[in-house]
């Protein structure tokens, strides 16, 4: 697969930040247990051929590569895929899910985590996906309804309405980009639109709150869209409560909820045992009775 090197489009977080190691440290912690967990229930074994797009640091497509050992091969792609360890049975490769090619037919499992609802074309993105499965193959979307993350716990009333500000002004962000925050609770409804079948999914929510990943994640972002936050009227001064509420034993959010949709393409129907096809019928002859008129 050729590859473009295109800057990020619509996506709020570069993989090139000074945050973004303990971005991806975080997000392995925090959801590679659910992701993983899903794809072996699913059958993921060996020799199968796997794809990843919007890799990130790696580590789903690691855990594939061991998953699918041996005789397996994972694929994992990302438009600066820089922070993915080589490992074995593992092919990096820079490449853009929106302009560049897949190969057709090519994969067992397809996944993509966090990926599409950072891309203005995700529903294109997504029958390219489609189309890179083999018939019977299993896709995997998780991706967060970030619409909603609500403080549970603050110390005041102010706190809360400064935390949930800042999750509004981040998912308005997105947004601008050409994102959709929402777009997890709509993932199911897109793969059935884009044909798939056999849709299945598990809802997840996780506690923010000091010490776990998922409040790491949202340190993380706070980080860096902080130059962007001022621009949208937040003050120095609120940017530092905000970075001290979230340290705060006293402080608990939750996050949107997290939706793992599974599906299947479509298998090619099985025309081993069809029934020979009816002979056309032919007319019978006219013996000896008039034509009618």
């Amino acid at each position: 697969m050729p590859h473009t090197a295109a800057p990020p489009r619509g996506y709020v977080f570069d993989n090139d930040s000074p945050h973004s190691a303990a971005h991806h440290r975080h997000l392995e912690h925090a959801l590679d247990p659910l992701t993983l967990d899903r794809l072996t229930g699913a059958g993921v074994a060996p020799g199968m051929r796997c794809l990843e797009v919007g890799a990130g640091a790696g580590s789903v497509a690691r855990a594939l590569a061991r998953l699918v050992a041996p005789g397996g091969r994972v694929t994992a792609t990302d438009l600066k895929p820089g922070r993915i360890a080589p490992a074995p049975g593992l092919t990096v490769l820079a490449h853009d899910i929106v302009t560049d090619p897949l190969p057709e037919a090519e994969y067992d499992v397809v996944v993509a985590r966090l990926v599409l609802q950072h891309l203005p074309r995700r529903r294109e993105v997504l029958g390219r996906l489609a189309r890179a499965l083999r018939p019977g193959g299993l896709i995997q979307i998780d991706e967060f309804d970030a619409d909603h993350e609500p403080c549970l716990l603050a110390p005041t009333e102010e706190d809360a309405r400064l935390y949930e500000r800042f999750t509004a002004a981040k998912a308005a962000l997105m947004r601008a980009s050409g994102g959709d925050p929402g777009w997890g609770r709509r993932t199911a409804g897109a793969l059935r639109d884009a044909g798939f079948t056999a849709i299945g999914i598990r809802p997840h929510v996780l506690v923010r709150a000091p010490g776990t990943p998922a409040l790491g994640l949202q340190l993380h972002h706070l980080a860096q869209l902080a130059p962007r936050l001022a621009e949208h009227g937040f003050a120095p001064a609120e940017l530092a409560r905000l970075r001290a509420l979230m340290d705060d034993p006293g402080f608990a959010a939750a996050t949107g909820v997290l939706y793992s949709v599974q599906a299947r393409r479509p298998p090619l129907p099985d025309t081993r045992h069809a029934a020979p096809p009816a002979p056309a019928a032919v007319p019978e002859a006219n013996e000896g009775n008039p034509e009618p008129t």
